[in-house]
């Protein structure tokens, strides 16, 4: 009696077994098919953007779409860097890109540290104060930024460009925090050693959030080079026109007829450049975003 009850618990055991790992073999198989579905689905506006600009004109107009082009066209793609004049938008905005990116580091850096290190009287007043901007919404600043740009006579200037996005309270917060979780005992030792606060911020805590840093700077670089609204603004001309707003008219031709695949080429080499740095970079904005979360 006793061995057909151990029999029978054997068997409930074992189909318990197989049954949970049955249930966890369809779990991940779920997963990863609604994470290719989700792929699929992101990828394709990439795909229809790069097929699109090897087609020719007639079979982009065409009613019914091809997904993939009849007769692919390569000179697009050189006919899109010249007739944009894309080597002087990429310019104009690589400069306003690396000058506002490099400064605002400065900005950035300094900043945190004073919040994070330094005893001042009002430090959580004047930070509360600063957090409290991120709930108004950007779009607010523009008129007020324009009648101050224009009053300054800074109108279709790179200056109009950099200047009024320098500081950034989104990047002071997350580099604060990250210097948040290095030991202040560090910061002691080296006072105790005579050590002055700059060199400390330079030899101590900027190599330890080197990746906190990495990430402010692609994010920086990604925000001048995506930059629209404020560019069409304040320098919309010709010598400081800047990538996203140099395309808008660039292939459209006196009867308001708009060469289609030739625009979506010039698209794609817009959009390579961040494609590039984000494959190759991702893991220190990830690293780096995560790493001033842990403590507050």
């Amino acid at each position: 009696m006793s061995d057909s009850m151990t029999v029978m618990q054997e068997r409930d055991i074992r189909t318990k077994t197989i049954g949970q790992k049955i249930f966890k073999i369809l779990g991940k198989t779920g997963t990863y098919a609604f994470l290719l579905i989700m792929a699929l689905i992101v990828l394709f506006p990439f795909y229809w953007m790069i097929i699109s600009s090897l087609k020719t004109l007639a079979e982009y107009r065409q009613a019914i779409p091809t997904f993939w082009p009849r007769e692919v066209m390569w000179g697009n793609y050189v006919e899109a860097f010249q007739t944009a004049k894309l080597g002087d938008l990429f310019m104009h905005t690589l400069y306003v890109g690396v000058v506002s990116t490099i400064i605002s580091l400065v900005i950035t850096v300094l900043s945190a540290f004073a919040f994070a290190r330094l005893e001042f009287k009002g430090k959580e007043m004047l930070f509360g104060a600063l957090l409290a901007t991120m709930m108004i919404p950007g779009e607010l600043f523009t008129i007020t930024n324009y009648i101050t740009v224009n009053n300054l006579g800074w109108m279709h200037s790179f200056t109009a460009l950099i200047v009024p996005f320098l500081v950034s309270v989104f990047y002071i917060y997350l580099l604060r925090q990250n210097f948040m979780q290095i030991p202040n005992e560090l910061y002691l030792a080296a006072k105790v050693d005579g050590t002055s606060d700059l060199k400390y911020l330079w030899k101590v805590m900027i190599p330890l959030a080197m990746p906190t840093l990495i990430s402010i700077t692609i994010l920086k670089m990604m925000g001048a080079w995506n930059s629209y609204i404020w560019p069409k603004l304040v320098a919309n001309d010709q010598a400081h026109q800047m990538i996203t707003n140099g395309l808008r008219n660039a292939f459209t031709d006196t009867t308001g007829q708009a060469n289609y695949p030739v625009q979506m080429a010039a698209v794609a080499i817009v959009s390579a450049p961040l494609f590039l740095v984000f494959l190759c970079l991702r893991k220190y904005i990830m690293q780096g975003v995560s790493r001033s979360g842990i403590k507050g």
